[in-house]
């Protein structure tokens, strides 16, 4: 990774959709900022959905991310919700696409691997591990939402780094 990221991760939701920016590398990650969109509870799907599309513009633009990577459903969820889920997630690629962010998938168990070494941990360990590899620079105090987002966001930064050892590994072999 001879370019240095700004990975925004996020954690998509039709009522909260968790966002960390975080740059450097795998080895010396650091957190810039970090939040949640909070929707109106009350308000109709379309409505939540267009507020979600205007904030998130809104980071993009302020926040300029290299890259960004978004947790993919899982399938414990029942209908209704996974329908809902799967329209924040749709505002979310959209708005990276719109901007020319390049987006990356992960399941959750490949983030929890990837930030706690084990896939199913649960969101205690997760928070956790994302307060040390972020060196406190996280308080911890956030909700889930947060967290699972910078979660995402190390997640894609460690396979930035392994993508490019791999790289550098077989140029060598050549």
């Amino acid at each position: 990774m001879a370019a240095p990221v700004r990975v925004l991760g996020v954690d998509p939701g039709s009522y909260r959709t968790g966002w960390g920016l975080v740059g450097g590398s795998a080895v010396e990650p650091s957190l810039i900022e970090c939040g949640v969109i909070r929707l109106p509870q009350r308000a109709p799907l379309p409505e939540r959905l267009h507020r979600l599309l205007a904030e998130l513009q809104g980071l993009v633009e302020r926040l300029g991310p290299t890259a960004s990577a978004v947790e993919a459903p899982f399938h414990g969820i029942n209908a209704r919700a996974a329908l809902q889920l799967a329209h924040a997630r749709g505002v979310v690629l959209a708005v990276m696409g719109a901007a020319g962010v390049p987006v990356t998938e992960y399941a959750p168990a490949t983030v929890k691997l990837a930030v706690t070494g084990a896939g199913r941990a649960d969101k205690e360990q997760v928070r956790a591990m994302v307060k040390r590899l972020l060196g406190g620079a996280w308080a911890g105090t956030g909700s889930s939402d947060e967290s699972d987002a910078l979660a995402v966001a190390l997640c894609h930064i460690t396979t930035l780094r392994y993508r490019a050892e791999v790289a550098a590994s077989a140029k060598r072999r050549r």
